[in-house]
């Protein structure tokens, strides 16, 4: 890959904005009342609708036909390779299980990638009638206004927001941390999605975020509007499955909370 030129920022952060908000119309408006699922991927706990199917194909059609030259990776239709130095990394449906349920978690995530990270991610919550967005280098902003990450807290006053993994044992091991974890914070919120975790921290809803097991369009987009409202954020611990842990806060709570969760063999 090459890095982008300057000037197709502008363009890029348009597309992503335009993609995700005509998927989140969609995925609002033509919601089957009977929607089921479709099928599953790592465990039975870990389902695909066919919206989430539905608006992959949306996303990656509407962007394919702006600039056919540009790579993809989503989380529904696997990759394709590029020639433009660009790629594009989709979560249709970033909380699938909310949406199924009917609850509002939920978001349509996008980011445009370059070979030195994301370029700009937009993070689009229907439900809400929110659009986050960063681009690299010049900030973070909700519905157009700029927002930051809280100045850090000593730990003791940190809302924490996680995530749970999909298969049993995984989720063994996060219930054992959050057992230990929870006595020494204020309290955990868990959103059930990763994108809106990571836009919860960038807008101060939340002191800090931490999950392991995510892929990359789980966070491509939220870990940029994180980082550019100033949170640290960091890819920690890779285990031999290939996951990492996920960790976001203000940069001395970040410090603060990884090393409670090193100890805890988070």
């Amino acid at each position: 890959m090459t890095t982008a030129p300057h000037g197709d920022t502008a363009d890029l952060l348009e597309l992503a904005l335009g993609a995700a908000r005509l998927a989140g119309g969609m995925l609002l408006a033509d919601r089957p009342a009977d929607l089921g699922v479709a099928a599953t991927k790592s465990s039975p706990t870990d389902v695909v609708t066919e919206m989430d199917t539905a608006a992959e194909k949306l996303i990656v059609e509407y962007l394919r036909a702006r600039r056919p030259h540009d790579g993809f990776l989503g989380e529904e239709g696997g990759g394709a390779r590029g020639e433009s130095g660009i790629r594009w990394v989709i979560d249709p449906i970033d909380g699938t299980v909310n949406y199924l349920y009917g609850l509002p978690a939920w978001c349509v995530s996008i980011a445009a990638e370059d070979a030195d990270g994301a370029v700009v991610g937009v993070v689009e919550v229907p439900t809400q009638r929110e659009t986050f967005h960063a681009v690299r280098g010049a900030g973070a902003f909700r519905d157009g206004t700029a927002i930051r990450a809280n100045d850090a807290v000593p730990m003791s006053r940190a809302l924490v927001a996680t995530g749970f993994g999909y298969t049993v044992e995984r989720r063994t091991r996060q219930a054992g941390v959050v057992h230990e974890l929870l006595p020494r914070v204020r309290d955990i919120r868990r959103y059930g999605s990763a994108a809106i975790d990571l836009c919860a921290t960038a807008c101060g809803r939340v002191d800090a975020y931490y999950e392991r097991g995510l892929n990359p369009w789980d966070v491509a987009a939220g870990a940029l509007i994180a980082a550019e409202a100033g949170a640290r954020v960091g890819l920690l611990r890779h285990e031999d499955d290939g996951s990492n842990l996920v960790v976001t806060a203000a940069p001395a709570l970040y410090a603060e909370l990884v090393e409670a969760l090193d100890a805890l063999g988070a």
